[in-house]
């Protein structure tokens, strides 16, 4: 089931973007996830598959990571005499809009087991919800892109889904000549020049 809960200080409720779908889980099923989460983090973090740049997805990274690594390189810069410029950015959607296919090929990338590639290709495949918001409950309908939200899997999920990407983007960056940094928080990030 998902519950759709509105976002906090938004003017209009009358868009689908100013609404959080939150999915709700059984017990035993969470903490399934949780023993998959741990087993996810040992082995990127194994095969140092997460990008240094996504301070988000993984144990003991936070919020003040974010900061410490943002002041980190002003002050760097400042000491070489440059200014520093930032792009605060934000991608809209991005949990309920993840490709199922490409984060099977990511999680096979990171050199899982079949059995574990295999586990993900099912797990987000024929996925079924629907709606509940306030006294309206909508019908089950299939789920073919996204991952839930609410899951204890979907930070890092998506911190994978997302360290390719940085990793092209770094490399098309470098080849460019352009010196940019960039910071990721889940689905927030900063590019530092």
């Amino acid at each position: 089931m998902t519950v759709v809960i509105p976002k906090l200080n938004k003017t209009l409720y009358d868009l689908p973007k100013s609404f959080r779908p939150i999915i709700l889980l059984n017990t035993v099923g969470k903490l399934i996830k949780k023993v998959i989460r741990e087993r996810l983090q040992f082995t990127t973090a194994a095969n140092n598959f997460i990008h240094l740049s996504k301070l988000d997805g993984l144990k003991f990274k936070s919020m003040t990571d974010v900061g410490i690594a943002f002041t980190h390189i002003i002050q760097t810069d400042w000491v070489k005499n440059l200014s520093t410029s930032t792009l605060i950015f934000d991608i809209a959607q991005f949990f309920p809009s993840l490709n199922h296919h490409l984060l099977t090929l990511i999680i096979k990338k990171v050199c899982f087991d079949n059995y574990i590639i295999s586990f993900f290709a099912n797990y987000l495949i024929d996925r079924k919800t629907n709606y509940f918001w306030n006294n309206f409950m909508s019908p089950i309908f299939n789920v073919n892109i996204g991952v839930g939200q609410g899951s204890v899997l979907s930070p890092i999920l998506s911190t994978l889904y997302l360290s390719l990407f940085i990793y092209i983007l770094e490399n098309r960056l470098k080849n460019l000549k352009i010196p940019i940094s960039i910071i990721l928080f889940v689905d927030d990030g900063l590019f530092i020049s």
